[in-house]
């Protein structure tokens, strides 16, 4: 971490402060912003990941809001303030991770089901009928894929004892991980407030793109009774206070899924602008302005941001399921290095990939395939392939899914990629920045600030409690940290990117229809 980003309050600024919580896939950590966006103190939980069958991954919620509260109250120790210098609590969550509870004891009904989980694919497959993957994406620019939320949901209610009469009869909640986080923070089972935003609503599957509410013949088809769903909010609103601890009283103003928030911590407030997160997956989204933007090419149409009553901003998205995963993968069950920043180090001590290709499809690829079937290949081994050249693979895989996802957008919207915003852990590697400023042939940009999503939600949060004025004020404190150009010969690129095409198509249809996931 830079000075500028700093755990203590040397480089803070004069209050007041916004305190944002993310709740992402492998930790939860909150930060505490000034007015210059400039970070004053961060403190982060990491939570299990918890596998109890091949494909299927979950996690405790109970274990996530124990942590949520716990780096909250940290960050706010760091930084030496007290309530009365923080105006508002914003949210940013892992987004299709889904979960059920009681609404009487708070309880889980069962543990959360991760976004990356495949458990679901029989029953996607059943859902698709005759129709197939399209069935409901004009109305909610999703394919029916394993990644969405309403069918986790269907999934619990089917395997979970008694579940579907309790939820039935309005006793169980639904939601991902931001209700869970916000309603716990406003109360809980003393008047917890069940919410979620337009951005999180627009990854179930189950709420219509055009007028932001639940579909209830989609519900009904689906099989998730209404009566379990939060109310649909905008993504930057005070949706109550939170009740309890170390800023009970502060006002909860934002909610976006991470993704969202990453868009709108790299002020992409403008059509065409595009930036991409790398994180434990790679999440690469473009802004389409007020109009919904069908895919005809592998990509998602999904809801960007709705600031209070403004009207909700669209974009594009392609989604990467296996990116920073690979490196620990790599790490934790491979052993081929010690710490995920090795991989630069060993990657870097070999010219190119010795002709080895790694697509990482451990859990079926998503944008722009959609082959829940697919499973990892590498492809194109030979005795002189070394670890270094595997770890370069490894590293090469996340900038050609990347380069897969660019070109469907610039199909799509008609929209040439100028530049890439970039944020997220992986970004910290050199050698991969580099690497996908090449395959990409566009300048890659990193921001002074790299913690661009929970950013985001502390921008959100700002903007509904009048912390910053305008989205202008919010421009104006993005900065450029870092440019990485395009260095490579074009006929290489040409070579190489064909070459990655061809194992991609290796790794489709692995398994059969009857096969488990």
């Amino acid at each position: 971490m830079s000075d500028a980003q700093s755990t203590g309050t040397s480089s803070r600024g004069a209050g007041p402060f916004i305190a944002a919580i993310d709740q992402g896939t492998t930790s939860s950590r909150c930060i505490v912003f000034d007015v210059d966006a400039r970070i004053v103190a961060v403190d982060q939980k990491e939570h299990r990941q918890i596998f109890p069958k091949p494909g299927w991954v979950e996690h405790d919620a109970k274990e996530i809001w124990v942590n949520v509260q716990e780096v909250l109250a940290n960050a706010v120790e760091k930084a030496g303030i007290t309530k009365a210098d923080v105006l508002a609590i914003g949210i940013t969550n892992q987004r299709e991770t889904t979960m059920l509870w009681d609404k009487k004891t708070g309880e889980p009904v069962h543990n959360a089901i991760v976004w990356q989980d495949t458990r679901t694919s029989g029953l996607v497959r059943e859902l698709g009928r005759n129709v197939g993957q399209d069935r409901f994406r004009r109305d909610t620019g999703l394919p029916l894929a394993t990644y969405f939320a309403g069918p986790k949901a269907r999934w619990l209610l089917d395997n979970v004892e008694g579940l579907r009469e309790r939820a039935e009869s309005g006793d169980i909640l639904f939601g991902t991980m931001d209700s869970w986080v916000i309603w716990n923070l406003t109360g809980g089972v003393n008047g917890g407030v069940h919410v979620t935003d337009v951005t999180n609503a627009s990854r179930t599957m189950l709420m219509r793109l055009d007028t932001l509410e639940w579909d209830p013949k989609i519900c009904n088809s689906i099989g998730v009774p209404m009566a379990m769903l939060p109310k649909i909010r905008s993504s930057s609103e005070v949706y109550g206070t939170a009740k309890g601890g170390p800023l009970n009283g502060v006002p909860v103003a934002s909610a976006l899924g991470d993704q969202q928030a990453a868009l709108f911590g790299q002020t992409c407030f403008a059509e065409g602008e595009a930036k991409s997160t790398y994180g434990t997956g790679t999440f690469m989204l473009m802004n389409t302005a007020n109009k919904p933007i069908n895919s005809y090419n592998g990509l998602l149409t999904t809801v960007g941001y709705r600031i209070g009553d403004q009207p909700a901003v669209y974009a594009l998205e392609g989604s990467i399921a296996v990116t920073g995963a690979l490196v620990q993968w790599m790490r934790d069950q491979m052993g081929l290095i010690n710490t995920a920043p090795e991989i630069e180090t060993l990657a870097s001590s070999v010219e190119d990939n010795g002709g080895a290709y790694f697509v990482p499809a451990f859990s079926g690829l998503f944008a722009p395939h959609w082959d829940s079937s697919a499973r990892g290949v590498i492809a194109g081994l030979t005795g002189y392939v070394t670890k270094a050249h595997i770890a370069r693979a490894v590293l090469e895989a996340t900038a050609w899914q990347t380069r897969e996802i660019s070109d469907a957008m610039t199909k799509d919207s008609k929209v040439e990629l100028t530049s890439l915003k970039v944020d997220g852990g992986m970004t910290a590697n050199n050698l991969l920045m580099q690497t996908l400023a090449n395959v990409l042939d566009a300048p890659v940009v990193r921001p002074m600030v790299a913690e661009t999503t929970v950013l985001g939600a502390a921008y959100a949060a700002g903007l509904a409690v009048g912390f910053w004025p305008d989205t202008d004020a919010l421009r104006a404190n993005w900065r450029r940290a870092a440019e990485w150009t395009p260095d490579m010969d074009q006929s290489r690129r040409a070579r190489e990117y064909k070459n990655w095409l061809k194992a991609v198509e290796r790794t489709k249809a692995w398994l059969d229809d009857d096969e488990d996931s």
